[in-house]
C-alpha cells in the first residue's frame, strides 16, 4: 500500500460488495473530490511527514464484552455507502445478538479514502468512547445528505451539524476539526492497521484473526457461533 498516495487525490474506486483500495492514482475513480481540511488538519502525508506521526495517542473503539473469546474488527469508510448500508442492517443485528448481550468484543476501525472520510472521523471520536457509536449512526445514516452537500464548506457544516446534534458544542467541534497533529496520527494508524491486517476493501471483517469481506449477515452469524462454540 502507498502510503503517501492514501489522501492525496482519492484512492477509491467502487467494486462488487465493497469499495476497494488503491494505492496507485491513475487507477482510481474519485468517490468524492479532493479538498483541503478548514484550518490545520489537512493531513496530507508527504515524504517528510511519513512514518513520523506518533499514534500512542490513538485508541481503539470498542463495545460489547472486553473479554469475549470472539473479537470482530470492522474496517470501514464513513464515505463507503456499503459500510451504511451495513449499519444501517446487519450492524444492528448484530448488535442486538451479540454486543449488547455481552457474547463478543467489537472494535470498529475508520479506513479513510478521502479527507471527508477523515473530517467525519474527527467528528464522530470528538466526543470519545461514551458518543463515538451515537455519532457512528448519524453519520452513517446522514451519509448520503452530508456527502453531497456541496462544496467542502458546505460538507464540514453538515458534518457539524451532526456533532452539536450528538449534543457537542462549537468551541470542542472546531478544536477537533482544527487538530491537525490528530489528524496526521489517525491517517498513520489507519495505514499501520490497514497493512498489518491486509484490508484492500470496506467493509472488511477480521474475526479472530481471520480476514473476511463483506458478507450476509446469516454467514456472519454462523462464523461467530462457530467461534463461540470452538
Amino acid at each position: 500500500m502507498n502510503r503517501r498516495n492514501i489522501l492525496l487525490g482519492s484512492v477509491a474506486a467502487l467494486g462488487v460488495g465493497g469499495w476497494y483500495l488503491s494505492g496507485t492514482r491513475g487507477a482510481s475513480t474519485v468517490a468524492f473530490p479532493d479538498a483541503p481540511l478548514p484550518g490545520a488538519a489537512n493531513a496530507q502525508t508527504t515524504d517528510a511527514t511519513e512514518g513520523a506521526a506518533d499514534t500512542s495517542g490513538i485508541v481503539d473503539m470498542v463495545e460489547g464484552n472486553p473479554d469475549s473469546p470472539v473479537e470482530i474488527i470492522e474496517y470501514a469508510s464513513f464515505t463507503c455507502p456499503h459500510c451504511a448500508a451495513f449499519h444501517a442492517g446487519p450492524y444492528k443485528q448484530l448488535k442486538a445478538d451479540y454486543i449488547d448481550t455481552g457474547k463478543i468484543r467489537f472494535v470498529y476501525r475508520e479506513v479513510y479514502f478521502d479527507r471527508f472520510g477523515l473530517w467525519a472521523s474527527l467528528v464522530a471520536r470528538c466526543g470519545g468512547q461514551e458518543k463515538f457509536f451515537g455519532m457512528t449512526d448519524l453519520i452513517y445514516a446522514g451519509q448520503a445528505q452530508w456527502t453531497r452537500a456541496g462544496d467542502p464548506a458546505a460538507i464540514v457544516e453538515e458534518l457539524r451539524k451532526i456533532g452539536r446534534l450528538a449534543g457537542l458544542d462549537n468551541e470542542t467541534l472546531e478544536a477537533c476539526l482544527q487538530n491537525g497533529e490528530r489528524a496526521e496520527s489517525l491517517v498513520a494508524w489507519y495505514q499501520a492497521n490497514a497493512e498489518a491486517d491486509n484490508i484492500d476493501s470496506t467493509p472488511s471483517f477480521v474475526i479472530n484473526g481471520k480476514k473476511y469481506s463483506n458478507m450476509r449477515y446469516e454467514d456472519m452469524k454462523e462464523i461467530i457461533e462457530d467461534a463461540l462454540a470452538g
